[in-house]
């Protein structure tokens, strides 16, 4: 009878195994039929034990299996497949980043593979506790590295998950929107790196300065933000000038400085230099027809 009995055992893991993964259905077992009614109460813990256990099942026999044959890659498959669920789930947290979930799906199930290469079942820790964490990590890291268009040092970054957090746990407290400064004693930091954080949580996408404003029509934000500035024809002036002083014999120089950068009248111009007022007021017009007839520039 033993002899019987042990072939119909094996093939019942085998079936498991390919049942589970491609119609995500228990396969059909003896005991099945113990309990009829407590099938339809629970579909979802059912699915979610009978992943945990496929799951062991798949472990198990690419543990004995060597590395690189095709029974192990159609197993490692099998694995991949069976978990496919758990980077779903845990690409749900990411939903509100504005990215396509399918990118993100597709970047989670890398966390997933490195974390199945890397599993060993002989330690007792579940699956799914072993491997959200490098699935979240691979996420994040993506977001971090590859979509946002401005470059978010790595301790700011880490840092805006602790107020986004924060901030959450605060309106849930508080009934409303915490303060910078509430969210600041919360973490014990100071206020301007929260700021920082904040904006640093909004710097995923950048917004084009021509582009319109959607819905209220006004102008772009280049229209609405630039303004001319009145110093700005001063620095070709100055640069000008400074070209044609040096032109200048020194006395000539040092008279135009007195006058202008130290504000010295002219007789306190001809006291300093030991010459008459006329004389300084004679060398000023002198030096200003010669800076005329150096300057090049139309007006």
């Amino acid at each position: 009878m033993s002899a019987s009995t042990a072939p119909p055992q094996e093939a019942t893991a085998q079936e498991i195994t390919v049942q589970e993964i491609t119609a995500q259905e228990p396969a059909p077992q003896e005991p099945a039929p113990q309990e009829p009614a407590a099938q339809e109460p629970a579909p979802q813990r059912s699915r979610g034990a009978d992943t945990r256990a496929l799951t062991q099942v798949l472990f198990g026999q690419l543990k004995m299996l060597e590395p690189g044959t095709p029974e192990h890659n159609r197993v490692r498959g099998a694995l991949i497949e069976a978990n496919l669920p758990l980077v779903r789930y845990a690409a749900a947290r990411f939903r509100s980043r504005n990215e396509p979930m399918e990118d993100v799906v597709q970047v989670g199930t890398i966390g997933l593979i490195n974390a199945i290469d890397r599993f060993d079942p002989d330690r007792g820790v579940q699956f799914p506790t072993f491997a959200m964490p490098t699935v979240i990590g691979e996420i994040k890291r993506y977001f971090r590295d590859n979509v946002r268009t401005v470059h978010v040092p790595r301790r700011l970054h880490e840092l805006w998950v602790q107020v986004n957090g924060a901030t959450e746990d605060l309106t849930t407290a508080y009934g409303r929107t915490p303060t910078t400064a509430e969210i600041a004693e919360r973490l014990r930091i100071s206020e301007d790196d929260v700021l920082s954080c904040i904006e640093a949580g909004r710097s995923y996408h950048a917004t084009s300065l021509e582009a319109a404003q959607e819905g209220d029509g006004l102008p772009g934000l280049v229209d609405r933000l630039g303004f001319e500035d009145p110093a700005l024809d001063g620095v070709e002036h100055r640069d000008l000038v400074r070209h044609l002083l040096v032109q200048l014999p020194e006395r000539e120089q040092r008279i135009l400085l007195l006058r202008y950068y130290s504000n010295l009248t002219q007789s306190q111009i001809s006291a300093e230099l030991g010459v008459s007022q006329m004389h300084v007021s004679r060398l000023l017009a002198r030096s200003f027809a010669r800076l005329r007839s150096a300057n090049r520039v139309e007006a």
